[in-house]
């Protein structure tokens, strides 16, 4: 059982069997309302948790793998915060030009709060409240210790959650850790900003009070809940986090050896409940790398993991929106999700090195060429297949993707292979699932789950501490896993990584690997943001060039055009697709390295990104590393301090959030 799937249905049952649908429904719209028979019975005190579980996951047709609940103010996902990268192109809040830095505006991320309404919205501090109402009230009222305890580490473990995620994005935040009176005027819950440390050490606590509490893992029935390694990895990710130059911007090496000892502890401690990197029998690793992402119950790289479901209709309903979303529209899906080629040209090839210092040569025009595994399971490009399940069965859907020129007069390329192609030339195909329907729905029912953390990133988050505190071949041989895991060849004895032994070189070799390892998976702006990575500042520009890595900012984010040729290189030009029986070549019996060879040619496609106004290029202010309080939050609560660098209602703000 995934349990976010069947919050509705739980709750539904326990009104049926105690009579209380109405008021336990009520009770979570009335700030103030505490019903004493919910901590005393099991069955609704479960219920309570898990309606907190379904606060914080994604909703139904989410699409999963690239949204985010803490760029937005009221509880929703969305995906700025990846166009906001290499991985997807557009124009956000965080990457255009504004006419100054301002707490009046959008850019000031509303994610701290909301003002308060008349009935509970889902948003950041009510979610605190719910869970202080229980963690507050549930030792009251005599449940039995084994029950009460593992609901209690539940809430602990996403209490920790929450806080977390206001720290990374604010720093310090005011700690509330009893469910405050619902008034606007009383003097008790003006509670001020905490330091950044102080907020740390909360985090740190919940979820070691977490982890005392819950079990190392849980039966099937059980599948997706919280467990003592999941806490236990939150707190290695949230002390990486400190230790990075976000917030050690003196490279306290006592930092990085703290979060050595968590994440060593936690890799220790999932490793004991049968945790560990997706390998399949016989497989080869590449086929087990991509198969990872298809299994749910039982699965060992699963720490934190998000559920969904194919139930197509009813309360229990709580599909997966990333399949119908990445599918082309000739296959029946939305074919909405346009990789960069920045993002794709960051794969090494299948000796994990980069094209220049690989034994493979790279060849532009055949870019899919002797890549890394991890490439072909990411990615899918002009020619290759994506199967899938029709009406009448197996569909071995090839993608078709190329333009030519109907007239030799014309313009631009107004032919195409493909009706309504996406817009970079190449799509994703992470985590799809070759057993996807598109007879129901257009693959509106995937029941995909989504690894909110990976075995792999305990593992990467342990490499890059160990590099932190000079443990440099440990964490080198911990990025080896990764590779060898992944089917990366090993021709230098090291999986392409023998060269590299300098502590800068290996933290910018961890980076890059969580940038394959991890694309699409909602990881590369946190990444980017917590080593400072986006450019165009004095202290980012020192360590982009410490790691020999070039800046976002100031960057146009470009796609592929694949267009076709003549043997003789020039512009194919006519009305009919040239690429069919009768035409230049037949797309389905020429071999595909034939078709790039004489057919295609590959060029840069430089209208992902806005084209209006002209010139517009990807554009990040350093105040954004720590982000400032909306005037919604300030004038509601004047009392808060303002972020430093930010304007506020009294001038500019004070918080330091690197105390």
């Amino acid at each position: 059982m995934k349990i976010n799937k069947y919050i509705y249905m739980l709750v539904a049952l326990v009104a049926i069997a105690t009579g209380c649908k109405d008021d336990f429904l009520e009770e979570k719209r009335d700030y103030g309302a505490v019903d004493e028979e919910t901590f005393r019975n099991p069955v609704l005190a479960q219920a309570y948790v898990d309606y907190v579980y379904g606060m914080f996951l994604p909703a139904g047709n989410a699409q999963a793998f690239i949204v985010d609940q803490s760029a937005t103010d009221n509880g929703g996902y969305n995906n700025v915060f990846t166009q906001t990268t290499e991985e997807l192109a557009g124009e956000t809040t965080w990457n255009k030009v504004w006419a100054k830095i301002s707490y009046e505006f959008d850019h000031a991320d509303k994610y701290f709060g909301q003002r308060m309404g008349t009935s509970m919205a889902n948003n950041t501090w009510t979610r605190l409240r719910e869970i202080n109402v229980f963690l507050t009230e549930v030792d009251k009222y005599g449940m039995a210790d084994d029950v009460k305890n593992k609901l209690k580490g539940q809430l602990y473990f996403w209490r920790g959650w929450q806080y977390f995620q206001l720290w990374r994005l604010y720093g310090g935040v005011p700690i509330v850790l009893t469910p405050q009176q619902p008034t606007s005027d009383a003097q008790d819950t003006k509670t001020p900003r905490s330091t950044s440390e102080e907020t740390l050490n909360q985090i740190i606590a919940d979820l070691d009070m977490a982890q005392s509490l819950l079990p190392g893992s849980w039966p099937s029935s059980d599948w997706g809940r919280i467990t003592s390694g999941g806490a236990a990895a939150l707190k290695g990710r949230a002390l990486l986090t400190w230790a990075s130059p976000l917030f050690n911007r003196n490279d306290d090496k006592t930092r990085w050896q703290r979060a050595y000892d968590a994440n060593l502890a936690a890799k220790n401690l999932l490793e004991a409940n049968g945790f560990g990197l997706y390998k399949t029998g016989s497989l080869e690793n590449a086929t087990a790398w991509g198969n990872m992402f298809l299994q749910e119950v039982s699965n060992p790289e699963a720490v934190i993991v998000f559920g969904f479901n194919n139930v197509q209709s009813g309360n229990a309903q709580k599909n997966n929106g990333w399949e119908q979303a990445i599918r082309p529209r000739s296959a029946g899906g939305s074919g909405s999700i346009s990789p960069t080629r920045e993002m794709i040209e960051s794969f090494p090839m299948k000796d994990g090195k980069m094209a220049g210092s690989s034994a493979y040569t790279y060849d532009q025009n055949k870019f899919y060429k002797n890549r890394d595994p991890r490439f072909y399971k990411t990615f899918v490009y002009t020619g290759a297949s994506w199967p899938y399940v029709g009406t009448s069965g197996v569909v071995n859907f090839r993608l078709w993707n190329y333009v030519w020129k109907q007239s030799a007069s014309a313009s631009s390329y107004n032919g195409a292979a493909e009706a309504n192609p996406n817009a970079s030339g190449v799509y994703i195909c992470k985590a799809s699932n070759p057993s996807a329907s598109s007879a129901l729905g257009n693959f509106n029912f995937s029941g995909t789950d989504f690894m909110e953390m990976r075995f792999a990133e305990v593992v990467l988050n342990l490499a890059e501490s160990a590099i932190g505190s000079d443990k440099l071949m440990e964490g080198r041989n911990l990025i080896r896993s990764i590779r060898e895991r992944a089917g990366v060849e090993n021709l230098d004895g090291n999986y392409g990584l023998s060269n590299i032994t300098d502590r800068d070189d290996l933290f910018a070799a961890v980076l890059n690997e969580r940038k394959v390892e991890f694309a699409y998976e909602n990881k590369r702006f946190w990444d980017l943001r917590r080593w400072m990575l986006f450019g165009g500042d004095e202290v980012s520009d020192a360590i982009l060039a410490r790691l020999k890595m070039r800046p976002l900012n100031g960057t146009r984010r470009t796609g592929y055009r694949i267009v076709v040729k003549k043997t003789d290189g020039t512009d194919y030009v006519g009305t009919a697709n040239p690429l069919i029986a009768g035409g230049l070549a037949d797309r389905e019996t020429t071999p595909i390295d034939e078709l790039y060879d004489k057919y295609l040619k590959v060029t840069s496609k430089d209208d992902l990104d806005p084209t209006n106004p002209a010139g517009w290029k990807f554009t990040w202010y350093k105040e954004y590393y720590f982000f400032g309080l909306h005037q919604n939050v300030l004038t509601s609560s004047p009392y808060l301090e303002q972020t430093t660098g930010w304007n506020s209602l009294n001038g500019m703000g004070t918080f330091d959030p690197l105390k």
